[in-house]
C-alpha cells in the first residue's frame, strides 16, 4: 500500500492510499467532484433498468453534444473489459430515443448544449484504480473514441486526495490509422459554421498558440467539435468555443470570484462547465487583453 507525503510549511502529513469500498462509491465521489470529467453532464447514475444486458451503468453528454458512456469498475482494467464496452456502445446507437428521455427527465441540464439524437455519437470513459497500459493497444483499435482514466484516493482525515491520470498512446514513428474517426479542423468547420467566421475562429486559436508557446507553457491545443481547448494533461486550462453558427469566445476555467477580480469585463458565467465567457469580435477584440485571464487558468490549472 502507497503513501502520499504532503509538505507543507511547518509540516509533512503523510497520507495513506485507500481504495474506494465498492463500485457504488466510487461512482459516488465521481458524481459528487463534476471537475473530474469537466466537460461532460453526467445525466443519471445506476441506469440498470432491471439488470438487462447490454445497458451501461452511467450516461452523459460531453460538451460536443456525444453520448458518453462512463464505465467505472473498483478492480483493475485491463483488454477484457472491450466486449462489454462495444455491447454499451451498440445499446447506445440503437437507442437514442432512451437516453433522450433521460435527458428530457433532467432539471439542471446545460441550456446551451444541444444533441442531434438522430445523428449523435458515442464516446466512452473507462475509469478505474488500475487500467494496464496494454489495454492502449486494443481501444486504439475499435471505432469509437476512448478514455482511460485512472482514478487513486489519499486520505488525510476527512479530506480526500483523488490521483486522476488518463491514460495516453505513446508517439510512435509509424501510426497506423486504425479508425475512421471524425477529424476536426478548418474544412470541417467550414461545413459546419459560416465560413467568415471560421476563419477569425483559427486566427484566434493561433494568436492564443502564440501566446502559449511565447510564454513556455506546457499545454497542448486539441481542435473539438464545438470547441479548440488549451489542455494540461486530461483537463482545459482555457479555449475558445462556437456560440452559434457565427459567433465564438474565450472561455477560462476560473471560479465566477477568481474571473470577476480581472478587470475584463465578462460576457456570462457558466455555472455547469465552471468557466468565465468572453465574447469576441474577430477584428476588434484584442487577443493579448486578456493575458491576466490567461495567465490566472494556467496557474490554476497548473500550479506555476
Amino acid at each position: 500500500m502507497a503513501n502520499l507525503f504532503w509538505k507543507i510549511k511547518d509540516a509533512t502529513k503523510s497520507l495513506l492510499s485507500i481504495p474506494f469500498n465498492n463500485e457504488e462509491e466510487f461512482e459516488k465521489i465521481i458524481f459528487e467532484t463534476p471537475e473530474i470529467l469537466e466537460d461532460i453532464f453526467l445525466i443519471k447514475r445506476q441506469i440498470r433498468g432491471g439488470r438487462k444486458l447490454g445497458i451501461p451503468d452511467i450516461i452523459g453528454v460531453d460538451n460536443d453534444g456525444n453520448i458518453c458512456i462512463v464505465e467505472m469498475k473498483n478492480v483493475a482494467v485491463d483488454a477484457s473489459i472491450i466486449p462489454q464496452l462495444l455491447e454499451y456502445a451498440f445499446w447506445a446507437e440503437t437507442n437514442p430515443d432512451s437516453i433522450k428521455s433521460l435527458w428530457l427527465e433532467c432539471e439542471n441540464k446545460p441550456d446551451d448544449l444541444s444533441v442531434s439524437w438522430d445523428s449523435c455519437q458515442v464516446r466512452i470513459i473507462v475509469m478505474a484504480p488500475t487500467i494496464l497500459k496494454s489495454t492502449l493497444d486494443i481501444v486504439n483499435r475499435i471505432n469509437y473514441p476512448v478514455d482511460l482514466i485512472e482514478v487513486k484516493r489519499w486520505v488525510e482525515g476527512k479530506n480526500q486526495l483523488l490521483l486522476v491520470n488518463k491514460l495516453e498512446e505513446e508517439k510512435r514513428v509509424k501510426l497506423k490509422p486504425v479508425r475512421g474517426l471524425q477529424k476536426y479542423n478548418e474544412e470541417f468547420y467550414e461545413k459546419e459554421r459560416n465560413k467568415n467566421s471560421v476563419k477569425g475562429f483559427i486566427k484566434y486559436i493561433k494568436e492564443v498558440d502564440s501566446i502559449i508557446k511565447e510564454k513556455n507553457w506546457s499545454l497542448e491545443t486539441k481542435l473539438n467539435k464545438t470547441y479548440c481547448g488549451f489542455k494540461a494533461g486530461f483537463f482545459n486550462a482555457f479555449g475558445i468555443k462556437w456560440i452559434g453558427s457565427k459567433t465564438f469566445a474565450f472561455f477560462f476555467k476560473l471560479d465566477q470570484k477568481e474571473a470577476e477580480d480581472i478587470p475584463i469585463k465578462m460576457t456570462r458565467y457558466d455555472n455547469q462547465w465552471k468557466e468565465a465567457v468572453y465574447y469576441i469580435e474577430p477584428g476588434k477584440t484584442k487577443t493579448k487583453k486578456f493575458l491576466p485571464l490567461f495567465k490566472a487558468a494556467y496557474r490554476k490549472l497548473t500550479g506555476e
